[in-house]
C-alpha cells in the first residue's frame, strides 16, 4: 500500500509501506529507511508516520 507524507522540501512524498526497513527521529523530522540504502526524511513527527504505516499495511492490526 501506498502512503503519501510530506518531505523536508514540502513536497508530497509517496512511500510504500511495505518496503520500510527502519524508522528513526532525526532532527528535520522521521527518517524512512528502505532497502539497498535509500532512504526519505519526511517532516511528520515519528508517531504520526508509524501511525499512518500501521493503516497502511493489511497485517498491522492483527
Amino acid at each position: 500500500m501506498i502512503v503519501t507524507l510530506t518531505d523536508t522540501d514540502r513536497l508530497e512524498t509517496a512511500i510504500n509501506a511495505a518496503q520500510v526497513t527502519f524508522i528513526s527521529s532525526v532532527t528535520d523530522g522521521t527518517r524512512i529507511r528502505f532497502g539497498e540504502g535509500r532512504s526519505v526524511t519526511v517532516i511528520e513527527p515519528m508517531a504520526e508516520v508509524v501511525e499512518t504505516l500501521n493503516r497502511a499495511l493489511p497485517w498491522a492490526d492483527r
